[in-house]
């Protein structure tokens, strides 16, 4: 499961509001890379995948695939607002050493 905060739900619901290629929902994975084994990718689509996991919270809509959600479940995804630091920030309990840009992360035995 991902939990999706009220401040991430806001700003996914204005994002694809804003968005002229017909796209409903974030995507949230990781792949292998970055600094410290793993990294976040997200981006916009129009429809989830037949084998996606799909969360919803506030009216928006967060699209997972099987692989990513192994090494997501129990994941906060939230939005910072702050003034140095705007974008997507996730709370994974999955990772036990993340890098100083926060975009990648390791897991024991990852």
């Amino acid at each position: 499961m991902i939990v999706i905060s009220p401040a991430a739900a806001e700003h996914i619901r204005r994002m694809v509001a804003k968005r002229s290629a017909g796209e409903t929902g974030l995507r949230v994975g990781v792949k292998a890379g970055g600094c410290s084994g793993f990294e976040y990718v997200f981006g916009w689509e129009r429809a989830p995948r037949d084998t996606d996991a799909v969360f919803e919270a506030g009216g928006a809509r967060v699209y997972v695939d099987e692989r990513s959600l192994r090494l997501l479940d129990g994941t906060t995804l939230d939005y910072d607002t702050s003034l140095l630091s705007r974008g997507f920030v996730l709370d994974n309990p999955h990772a036990t050493s993340t890098c100083g840009c926060g975009a990648s992360f390791g897991v024991d035995g990852g």
